[in-house]
């Protein structure tokens, strides 16, 4: 290698290294831009309505108007939402501990007393009864753990203060940025990302819209249900299950702990029924609606978003997971666009047209002795 193709390994090596040590900036520099890309489709949206109605409103007015929006929103949210939601999940959290020794206090007692199907004596089983003096204080420490991060710390304000103030940054002059970054690449291949940034905000929208429906339809289906079921807290249940339907295959399995557990106050088939019942809403959710929805998503295999979603929890953390799905729309896009379109293809298809031509040529020299193109 010579001098400048080491410098130039050297700089790359460099360059990964900060961009790993900023990395937790970078992922709120990436949810500022997935939110103004979701706020700039609402700044479209309120010109286009201008337009049809002959009113011509400029991006300033429009940026306000979807910020106005967006905060009449909120408040309502916080306003009519919030406080009975805090109220169960606050009951929510003291009687889950409870649930859980319920559950295991029956399950010792089926041990102590089996049935006579129920052969025990054949199996080593440790002491329940030890076990269920202990997962109350446990299971209560795991979920005051859990829900940390949600707390009044001053971090996270912060960086939901930075995240906000960057989503308005680039919603005001998204192209501005837009052409700063495109400057980055090559002057030769700028075009093309310009496009391949194009098809990633397509594909970001198409998923937001796609998976706003998704969780609309599963806690509808949730609160259906465990109303059907008589369960506590069926509000708190249900706004659970449809906000952590954004997280896939993960979200879905920490939903249900709550209601679950709820039922297991009442009796262990209760608790059997609730199970069932939110298997069968992710069934529909997976196999049937998701499809029909979200047919101009971009869609992801699902060893492919259980993949990326253990990806970005193992070096981004919490935050990596939550936008795992988001993260591997992008990473999709530009590995389809840049590496594949852009270099497998015309890698392959070169030769091909080169032998092709050669191939012609020789059977119009000879028709009789007519070559066989070995790329077809």
């Amino acid at each position: 290698m010579k001098l400048g193709d080491w410098i130039a390994v050297i700089g790359f090596i460099i360059s990964i290294t900060i961009i790993w040590q900023f990395r937790q900036i970078l992922l709120l520099v990436f949810t500022a831009m997935v939110l103004a890309i979701a706020l700039n489709s609402l700044v479209r949206w309120i010109q286009q309505f201008g337009i049809r109605r002959g009113i011509e409103i400029g991006r300033g007015k429009a940026v306000l108007l979807s910020l106005l929006f967006v905060l009449l929103f909120g408040i309502l949210f916080v306003g009519l939402v919030v406080p009975p939601f805090v109220e169960q999940f606050q009951q929510l959290l003291e009687l889950v501990p409870v649930g859980l020794q319920r559950f295991l206090a029956w399950l010792d007692g089926v041990l102590e007393n089996p049935p006579t199907w129920l052969k025990l004596e054949e199996i080593d089983l440790p002491d329940f009864s030890d076990f269920t003096r202990q997962v109350g204080p446990l299971a209560g420490d795991l979920l005051g753990n859990f829900f940390t991060f949600f707390s009044n710390s001053l971090a996270v304000l912060l960086q939901l203060l930075l995240v906000v103030v960057l989503t308005v940054m680039f919603l005001v002059s998204p192209t501005s940025y837009r052409n700063m970054t495109i400057r980055l690449f090559p002057s030769f291949y700028r075009r093309r990302a310009d496009e391949i940034f194009t098809a990633c905000e397509t594909s970001l929208l198409n998923w937001m819209g796609g998976i706003v429906i998704n969780s609309l339809f599963v806690a509808s289906l949730s609160a259906i249900g465990l109303v059907a079921l008589q369960v506590k807290f069926v509000f708190a249940h249900a706004l659970l299950a449809g906000a952590f339907n954004f997280i896939p295959n993960i979200g879905p399995t920490m939903s249900v702990v709550f209601p679950v557990s709820v039922a297991l106050l009442d009796t262990p088939l209760k608790a059997l029924a609730v199970l069932i019942l939110y298997l069968v809403i992710q069934n529909l959710e997976s196999y049937w609606f998701s499809p029909m929805v979200m047919q101009k998503q971009v869609s992801l295999l699902p060893a492919a978003t259980l993949t990326a979603q253990i990806f970005f929890a193992t070096f981004l953390g919490l935050l990596g997971l939550i936008l795992a799905l988001p993260l591997a729309v992008v990473t999709k896009t530009w590995i389809e666009e840049a590496f594949i379109k852009d270099v497998l293809d015309r890698w392959s298809g070169r030769p091909q047209r080169q032998i092709s031509r050669q191939v012609a040529a020789l059977e119009r020299a000879n028709p009789s002795d007519a070559i066989d193109d070995p790329w077809n």
